[in-house]
């Protein structure tokens, strides 16, 4: 186990990354808001939904095994019965950084998920959001950090 810090810090240093769970109709959904934070941060973001094939004015993808090139990091934002399909498609990939989104509500954690990626080797973090850590932060995300503690875990 780490600190969520490190971590964090870690999976930011991954400059491709997938975000599953984007939606078609972005106005408030969670994963579109990370989508575009990392994309206009720079990193290099591929959305993922089988149900779409343009979001945000991008190319969608299917799966993760249909990005070219794959990727290095995934943030998980669907429903959390989804969540360990996804975890499996990352270890069969080889994919060892991995980020279950979850803000106020529910969100994409899955303790099944998350048991499943750590035995495999994967870095989970279990809770919050990637726009609450270092360079992807803005001061909105922090405050959220600390109101919603309880969903951010502190060690992964």
């Amino acid at each position: 186990m780490q600190p969520v810090k490190d971590a964090a810090s870690t999976f930011l240093t991954s400059k491709r990354v997938a975000v599953t769970g984007v939606s078609r109709t972005p106005s408030t959904h969670g994963s579109n808001n990370v989508y575009r934070r990392l994309r206009d941060r720079g990193y290099e973001v591929f959305a993922v939904n089988p149900n779409a094939d343009r979001v945000e004015g991008d190319i969608c993808y299917q799966d993760l095994k249909s990005i070219p090139g794959g990727v290095d990091a995934v943030v998980i934002g669907t429903r959390p019965e989804l969540a360990e399909d996804t975890m499996r498609e990352c270890v069969d990939l080889g994919i060892t950084q991995v980020w279950m989104h979850r803000g106020p509500g529910e969100g994409s954690v899955s303790p099944a998920a998350t048991a499943y990626g750590r035995q495999h080797g994967i870095t989970v973090i279990d809770g919050g959001c990637p726009c609450m850590f270092g360079p992807t932060a803005d001061f909105g995300h922090k405050v959220m950090r600390l109101v919603y503690a309880g969903h951010v875990p502190k060690q992964v």
